[in-house]
């Protein structure tokens, strides 16, 4: 359960018995309630962490005093035999709880109270934690753990007592123990002791040498343990063959090793301990050299060279090199040099001996390790771990030590988001909220560097208004050289962005470079004008060329999801276009994946994430499987400085935006649907089922199966194709009575309308749109349609009329409308069907739920029970839980269900039927 929310407060329910009593989290929207075995890990994070609210601290104490204490034996079985109860506490034990009670009281929550509470989550705990029920009412024998000094005593007393009665241990380990004299080191040579250890009693242990000359009574091993150490030694030698030379002796006490195989001893350390046998070093001579590579600033090769403004654009000025250190302290040039040229690995450093193992010695040799692009050595500076090449097979270490040339750079980007913030610039008419002028301040720290940004803030907290002040400070700033600034984005925002610049940069030059008429001419910095050119996706995949020939100064990718996919032609021609930085503006930075997120920072700052295939094996998959939290925790150290995510319910962001209240309408189908749904999921999970899970077509049927359920329960006209509308707009097809969608569409539009409102109705199908759009036409309401089809002046001039009140219904495809529009008219939005991905429905929304909207927001969507718009609707509920984490795949990803889950997600509940038909006979 990591995606549970445990910044909010939490809420213990007691119950009867107190195993059954759960704990609520409540996170930003909603409240997830969990047993109390279920709930330890997110309460064991929570008091880590310290940041937790109050009630969290305060269960999770009490849990962790509960898990001591059943892990002490205090269980006893409950009166009634049915479960356990804590037994046999003691004055320490109360004086803990209440220890625990007077500290982690909060607010109203008084220390009796808080008392109280500690004794039911203990009771709850005791209760849950052992996995089974006593066998009968009083059966269960109270027990209590002794303590370590009391287990000691017992097995030296055991011990003792085996061998009084001759029962001395016959299966054994065996060790290393490495020793040598000073003139053996001078030597480079080492002597190494075979050791027995009893195999149940690891420090029973004596010298090999006395196993095979002394009595049992001596050394307290049995006759057999010299056979048994035998098979040992042998398993021993398959590792390391050197040991071998000790199977050779009548008494296999000692070997003398010179220093080539020294050297090798040190490279099967690992060989050897998978056979369990250690190898033990005495202290004043063990591998003390430790090895971490070190990110810093190289010379350029010319000293007459200029450098660019920023080192980050220049290849090669940095380097990773290997570095040395003696108990941590980093070794001399001088100390290096006499590694390096050391011929044996026992060495003499600073006054003492220190064996030296290939790798370090390797590492010394070769002390660069290879050089760096800016980007890569600002990742690594950032994270603090890098990928490095290995060396005649050794695994390199991906520990980063930062120089100091970096050091200065990294602290600027890490205080940029809190540093004091820039006040607006002059030209521009309008105040900044706080919020949009640390985002300016931020932006303009890390393009001043030539480094790239992501400005992911929630969909209408005004990124257009952050970018333009962002123009207008480069400009004031002389920091363009008076290089205009390019803007690529959907043609629907064409309009947008050029009444946002008309309006905030008044006397900025913006032009178009759209349509049959494109001119890029005028454009030389020498003017000084730095203005706007405005583009979009389609037209940049057309005419990448032209745009190529442009010095820009800053090149702006808006809705930066459109390229998500590095591969596709549109991303490809946004990497050839030429500008000193690079900002990406999205409201949704991860839709679906992970590597969406490095296609954008890859364009904005690129090499700064590595290679594709790099930062899946590096970053996406560690984090995904969730194998390593510390991965999760590089990777937001990484990218922090260059991904700025703002939502509107952080506090102090957009206070004065107005509720938004979101409602699940939960409708039946009608028998039609019914018959249609099941005949449909029956025939199709025959051709599936028929199919290997690894069939190509299997997944093509699987969509087909999931897209054509959606549209039943839509209507069933839109999965029949009927679409006879007739002549002068009379539709020859039945739309009434066939879906409870469409009804309940004409009712919330009926109630929009009555109390003087504009609504936005969005759904993910065009046939579904026109059925709409057919049924308010029938009906007399007003409205209009766009879609990805409308051209763009059509899109202008619709957004103008329904922002001026003329039309007071929006119908909205879902891919042409979900992003980039600003429609503040709107005080209510439907969703007729749901998207497969949360953040999808939440950019739609954010349509009508931004900056400048002055009344509350109704979401409204539509759900069939017992379909599997039910169960889509469950699992995108889970996904919005995983706030700032991977998305799941969408529908990708349930193409790649078992037949029996695929199955079980699509089949129609038995209460839907029942319901259906019943209604249908009321209705006769």
């Amino acid at each position: 359960m990591s995606f549970v929310p445990v910044s909010g407060p939490a809420t213990f329910r007691p119950a009867e018995p107190p195993r059954e009593s759960t704990i609520e989290f409540t996170g930003d929207r909603r409240t997830i309630a969990l047993g109390v075995r279920a709930a330890m890990p997110a309460l064991g994070r929570a008091l880590q962490d310290g940041g937790a609210h109050p009630s969290v601290g305060l269960l999770a104490g009490a849990a962790l005093l509960g898990v001591r204490l059943v892990g002490d034996g205090r269980l006893a079985p409950s009166p009634d035999g049915r479960g356990w109860e804590l037994d046999d506490l003691d004055d320490r034990d109360e004086e803990r709880i209440e220890t625990l009670a007077r500290t982690r009281a909060y607010g109203d929550l008084g220390v009796a109270a808080a008392r109280e509470l500690v004794h039911d989550v203990l009771r709850a705990v005791a209760d849950s934690l052992p996995h089974a029920a006593p066998a009968a009412p009083g059966d269960a024998p109270r027990r209590r753990a002794p303590d370590f000094a009391e287990r000691v005593r017992r097995r030296v007393e055991e011990r003792t007592a085996r061998t009084a009665r001759g029962e001395l241990p016959e299966l054994v380990r065996v060790s290393l123990r490495v020793e040598a004299d000073e003139e053996e080191l001078l030597g480079g040579r080492v002597r190494l002791v075979l050791q027995v250890h009893d195999e149940r009693e690891p420090l029973h242990l004596c010298d090999a040498a006395a196993l095979w000359t002394d009595e049992p009574e001596v050394t307290g091993f049995g006759p057999r343990a010299r056979v048994h150490a035998s098979i040992a030694l042998r398993r021993a030698a398959d590792a390391w063959p050197v040991l071998d030379r000790f199977l050779g002796l009548s008494v296999p006490d000692q070997i003398t090793l010179d220093g080539a195989e020294v050297a090798d001893l040190l490279e099967h350390v690992g060989a050897l301990r998978d056979v369990q046998v250690d190898v033990h070093w005495p202290r004043a001579l063990g591998p003390e050299l430790t090895t971490r590579a070190v990110l810093d600033r190289r010379e350029p090769r010319d000293p007459e060279l200029p450098l660019e403004d920023s080192p980050f654009s220049v290849d090669g000025l940095f380097a990773f090199s290997w570095q040395v250190a003696l108990r941590g302290d980093p070794l001399t040039k001088e100390e290096l040099d006499a590694l390096a040229a050391a011929t044996t690995p026992i060495l003499k450093l600073r006054g003492a001996w220190t064996i030296v193992d290939p790798t370090t010695a390797r590492r010394a040799r070769k002390r660069l390790i290879r050089r760096a692009s800016g980007a890569e050595a600002l990742g690594a500076a950032l994270s603090g771990v890098t990928e490095l090449p290995s060396t005649e097979g050794e695994r390199a270490t991906d520990e980063v030590i930062v120089g100091a040339s970096l050091l200065k750079v990294r602290e600027q980007l890490l205080a940029a988001p809190t540093r004091s913030p820039l006040p607006a610039p002059d030209g521009l008419p309008a105040e900044l909220r706080d919020y949009q002028r640390h985002g300016l301040t931020w932006l303009a720290d890390v393009t001043a560097l030539g480094l790239g940004a992501c400005l992911a803030d929630d969909m209408g907290l005004g990124k257009t208004i952050t970018l333009i002040s962002l123009h207008l400070h480069r400009l004031e700033q002389g920091v363009s050289g008076g290089r205009p600034t390019l803007v690529v984005c959907p043609a629907s925002l064409l309009g947008n962005w050029e009444s946002e610049v008309a309006r905030f940069a008044p006397g900025v030059p913006v032009r178009r470079f759209h349509g049959t008429a494109r001119e890029l001419g005028g454009l030389d910095p020498a003017d000084g004008n730095g203005g706007f050119v405005l583009t979009t996706y389609g037209t940049l995949r057309r005419d990448s060329s032209a745009l190529a020939k442009v010095p820009w100064d800053l090149v702006v990718a808006d809705e930066a999801q459109h390229v998500k996919n590095s591969r596709t032609s549109t991303a490809r021609a946004l990497r050839t276009l030429p500008s000193r930085a690079r900002v990406a503006l999205t409201g949704t930075p991860i839709e679906n994946e992970l590597t969406e997120l490095w296609s954008i920072l890859d364009w904005a700052t690129p090499g700064l994430l590595g290679s594709r295939q790099a930062f899946r094996r590096v970053w996406a998959e560690p984090i995904e499987t969730g194998v390593d939290p510390a991965v999760t925790q590089h990777f937001a150290d990484l990218i922090g400085p260059f991904v700025l995510r703002r939502r509107k319910s952080d506090p102090g962001i957009a206070p004065e935006l107005p509720e938004k209240t979101e409602t699940d309408h939960l409708l039946g189908l009608t028998r039609e649907q019914v018959v249609l749904y099941e005949s449909f999921v029956r025939d199709t999970m025959a051709r599936i089922e028929r199919l290997p899970a690894d069939d190509p077509q299997r997944r093509g049927l699987v969509l087909a199966l999931l897209t054509g359920l959606k549209q039943i329960c839509n209507h069933p006209a839109q999965f029949l194709k009927q679409t006879d509308w007739g002549a002068q707009g009379q539709s020859r097809v039945r739309l009434r009575g066939r879906s409870e969608k469409l009804e309940l569409l004409e009712e919330l539009v009926g109630t929009v309308l009555a109390e003087d409102g504009a609504v936005l109705v969005f759904t993910q199908y065009v046939a579904m749109a026109r059925i709409v759009e057919r049924h308010l036409t029938t009906l007399g309401v007003p409205h209009q349609f766009l879609h990805g089809g409308t051209p763009v002046p059509a899109r202008e001039a619709m957004v103008r009329r329904f922002q001026d009140g003329e039309v007071p219904v929006f119908l909205l495809s879902l891919k042409a409308g979900g992003t980039g529009l600003n429609l503040t008219r709107a005080d209510h939005v439907i969703h007729v069907d749901r998207w497969w991905n949360p953040a999808v429905e939440e950019q739609a929304t954010d349509r009508a739920h931004r900056i400048g909207q002055t009344k509350p927001v109704q979401v409204h969507k539509m759900v069939t029970r017992g379909t599997i718009e039910e169960r889509v609707a469950a699992l995108l509920e889970r996904k919005r839980s995983l706030a700032d984490a991977v998305l799941a795949r969408g529908d990708a990803a349930l193409t790649e269900l078992s037949d029996r889950d695929l199955r079980d997600l699509v089949t129609l509940r038995e209460g839907q039927r029942r319901a259906a038909y019943l209604a249908d006979l009321e209705s006769e």
